[in-house]
């Protein structure tokens, strides 16, 4: 489903040399696989899921989605509007600070891509209602997010991300702000979505426990991936 070939990123920052963050990532994902990116604060993780994300632009590399390559030869193959629109339908993102906008509600936070996307607010609601039915917030429709706990807003981002159907979710340190009860939750709540509704799951995370709940676990390591298990 997602394959990135030799994906490279370095940044120079004012009057200092270049520094490498990224130094040939290779990387497959099948529909419905749950990947776990372990590694130390600044090892490039972040980095890697911007650029599987089309959030930034490698220096170098290939990436296909589904088939469609969207980035070759140093340059994105699509239009900036048509790549915000490939992400609004088929990449959902999640937070370590889930990002909700504080004067909407949690229905109307979740219900907004679908909304970009279709200009129809009603169905739009209906179908984010439905989601945080299954999600156990039924009770929190109106709330806005400062009237949510951690884990509450951390599932109404959740429920946001997979508003369009998305065929892959990026999730960037997701737990990092909940307590070890809501964060084990948080777990098996995406691990759940990713068997049943055959989404894959990229997850960044500094917690090892957690990542013995994925399907495979790699670590970002100078630059590059490797296995937990080698």
């Amino acid at each position: 489903m997602l394959e990135a070939h030799n994906i490279s990123k370095s940044y120079t920052l004012t009057g200092q040399k270049t520094i490498p963050i990224l130094r040939g990532i290779h990387l497959t994902l099948s529909a419905g696989e749950m990947v776990t990116v372990i590694g130390a604060s600044g090892s490039g993780k972040t980095t890697l899921l911007n650029m599987l994300g089309t959030l930034d632009a490698p220096d170098g590399g290939e990436i296909q989605f589904d088939g469609q390559v969207l980035f070759k030869e140093k340059k994105y193959t699509l239009s900036q509007t048509a790549l915000a629109k490939f992400r609004n339908q088929k990449i959902g993102f999640v937070f370590q600070f889930h990002h909700l906008l504080s004067d909407f509600t949690a229905i109307e936070n979740v219900a907004m891509p679908e909304f970009i996307a279709t200009g129809k607010l009603l169905p739009a609601k209906k179908h984010a209602g439905e989601l945080l039915a299954e999600f156990g917030l039924s009770e929190r429709f109106e709330h806005l997010p400062s009237e949510l706990s951690g884990g509450e807003q951390q599932r109404v981002a959740i429920a946001r991300a997979l508003m369009n159907n998305p065929k892959l979710v990026l999730a960037d340190e997701p737990s990092g702000n909940l307590d070890s009860k809501n964060s084990r939750m948080l777990y098996e709540l995406m691990a759940k979505l990713s068997k049943e509704r055959r989404t894959s799951f990229i997850i960044v995370t500094h917690n090892e426990e957690y990542a013995s709940m994925s399907d495979r676990c790699l670590r970002m390591q100078d630059g590059l991936l490797h296995s937990c298990v080698e």
